[in-house]
């Protein structure tokens, strides 16, 4: 059975392209619309010359296009429908209300239409309450654009979008390997408007236009293949018991997740929670972060041309003691995955206890560094550096707290500070030389400068920087302390900027103690030349992921994620599957009789 190519134009029509090889001979298109009410009716486009054809179908209803040699003969593979089916739910980025888009551009050049309402059901709409909240760049420290803020209302409405797409049979029934399509096609699309991607990230958030294409984009797009791949892969198992009974286990979506996601990697986070939420079967509403709607919204565009059925994936701009709030308690929602600070992670905790929802937490950290006297000093300068420097100091694994044994102590602290004042070059994010860009908000500015205070009021050591970078923007200069001691408040808080904290160490077994003297415990570094003693002191670290001579150099492939208060589960890898499935045991009796 071969097939035509579908398209969704405007005003309620379908336009069909007949493939030309198809029409050497006369057949038939057969158009089913099976809805109560409505009727089949054939078209014989038996000529080669034949272009294309338009016919008025009703609004919302699914249909499939079959060709045949006869009318009483009409079959259609469920693959091929949901292949039809996906591209019915293309939509035109064209077609978007214009009060709901905004033309941008941005200070590289680049100009963009911008999304600002939010994202239910496959369609932008206005906030019920008509509440916006404003954008700012903080380069600049201007205004950007306005999107409209979900309160309440809008939250139930999409949660119940998310429900109905769950259940409908163009999502529920799709084949393993069409998810996988979707996910792929994502992908493309996205390194297709890798730069505009890019540009909104910084021109949002402040970090280097270079990062955020380089990297942050292109691991976005990796992260979508990766589970693309994974679509047709979530295998079961049988379970033998007795030669009268067996059992089946499969593992199936949960339902309804609410994915609330940080301001530090917008795109990025979205990307790691949404890839293996979606190649399991679930449907999501996520939550962007106050400070950094704008790029998410985009990418919701591009989740629409991709398409996914309406409902799949939903979008909401808003504040989080309102939208997010009402997010987390919902009863509609089945399953929680958030990023962001410890103190939300417990209050989201007490929220989702109304109906026990599952759930994934990826929280703060103070992650220590340990560098040993035997290990490579300028590696390992190389490696501290990105490993709290990079993005602006505001990465959750971010090796914040620096060990150094004492012999190379006084050496490895003089010879950082030098490199600090080589690479990390503040200024512009859209300017090439620059390694630091701005904080993302004003409050994070004033909250990074504050930190600074505390520590020389508690007695630490001020190497370099600690103050206002140039009269305009929330730039901070690299900043270095020395001699800190472990009881002081930014050895034990997390500063989320670019701020380190140096203090020696004498033997291996001080120096794990008092990495492991911490309510956190997401990442952690060691350097040296020792590799048994490397993975010894890897295995007594208390955190969710150990770095041996190097530093946040994750993978998508790998399970990230903390112990103690830095979270609870795991993203990325196969690990992710786990934390977006659930397992139902099927028993089978073979003739057991009572």
């Amino acid at each position: 059975m071969n097939y035509s190519t579908l398209n969704c134009i405007r005003r309620q029509s379908i336009r069909i392209r007949p493939q030309r090889h198809l029409l050497s001979s006369p057949r038939y298109l057969q158009v089913q619309i099976p809805k109560p009410g409505s009727t089949s009716f054939n078209l014989c486009c038996g000529t080669p010359q034949l272009q294309q054809l338009y016919i008025s179908v009703i609004p919302n209803t699914s249909f499939r296009i079959s060709q045949s040699h006869n009318f009483s003969q009409t079959t259609t593979s469920r693959s091929s429908s949901n292949r039809i089916q996906q591209q019915k739910h293309r939509r035109p980025y064209s077609t978007m209300a214009s009060s709901l888009v905004q033309e941008v551009k941005a200070p590289n050049g680049v100009t963009y239409k911008q999304p600002i309402g939010l994202f239910i059901g496959g369609e932008f709409v206005k906030s019920k309450a008509g509440n916006m909240l404003e954008t700012i760049n903080p380069t600049t420290e201007e205004e950007i654009c306005k999107v409209y803020a979900a309160e309440e209302e809008d939250v139930d409405i999409a949660v119940k979008a998310a429900r109905k797409a769950f259940k409908d049979e163009s999502w529920a029934d799709i084949e393993t390997f069409e998810r996988g399509k979707l996910l792929y096609k994502l992908a493309e699309l996205m390194e297709r408007d890798a730069k505009i991607l890019a540009t909104i990230e910084t021109m949002d958030n402040g970090k280097p236009f270079k990062v955020a294409f380089e990297d942050d984009v292109t691991e976005c797009v990796n992260v979508f293949r990766h589970y693309a791949g994974w679509a047709d892969k979530i295998y079961g198992r049988t379970i033998d018991t007795s030669p009268k009974k067996f059992a089946y286990v499969r593992h199936e979506p949960i339902g309804v997740c609410a994915q609330v996601i940080p301001w530090n990697y917008p795109l990025l986070m979205a990307a790691w929670k949404l890839g293996p939420a979606l190649a399991t079967g679930n449907v999501v509403v996520m939550k962007s972060a106050e400070q950094t709607p704008l790029s998410v919204l985009y990418l919701a565009t591009l989740i629409n041309e991709a398409g996914f059925p309406p409902g799949v994936v939903n979008i909401l701009s808003g504040y989080g003691k309102t939208a997010g709030a009402a997010l987390v308690q919902h009863l509609g929602v089945d399953k929680i995955a958030f990023t962001g600070s410890t103190f939300t992670g417990k209050q989201i905790m007490k929220m989702a206890s109304v109906n026990l929802k599952n759930i994934t937490l990826e929280t703060g950290g103070k992650s220590p560094n340990i560098i040993f006297e035997d290990a490579d000093v300028e590696q390992a300068i190389k490696w501290a550096h990105s490993g709290i420097m990079s993005n602006m100091g505001q990465v959750c694994t971010a090796t914040s707290r620096i060990y150094v044994q004492e012999k190379i102590y006084d050496q490895f602290v003089e010879e950082f500070k030098k490199y600090v004042a080589e690479v990390s070059v503040v200024g512009d994010p859209f300017e090439k030389s620059t390694f630091q860009g701005p904080q993302v908000s004003k409050l994070q500015y004033d909250k990074i400068l504050g930190y600074v205070e505390s520590g020389l009021s508690e007695g630490a050591k001020l190497i370099s920087g600690g103050k206002k970078h140039g009269d305009k923007g929330y730039f901070i200069q690299p900043t270095i302390f020395a001699d800190v001691k472990d009881h002081m408040t930014i050895s034990r808080e997390e500063i989320f900027g670019p701020f380190v904290c140096f203090s020696s160490f004498k033997t291996e077994e001080e120096v794990v103690s008092r990495a492991n003297d911490t309510v956190y415990g997401l990442g952690a570094a060691v350097f040296t030349r020792d590799i048994e003693r490397a993975h010894k002191v890897a295995a007594k670290l208390e955190a969710g992921m150990v770095w041996i001579n190097s530093s946040n150099d994750s993978h998508f492939g790998i399970p990230f994620g903390g112990v103690k208060q830095s979270g609870i589960g795991r993203e990325l890898g196969e690990y992710a599957l786990q934390a977006y499935t659930q397992a139902k045991a099927v028993h089978v009796n073979l003739g057991n009789r009572k």
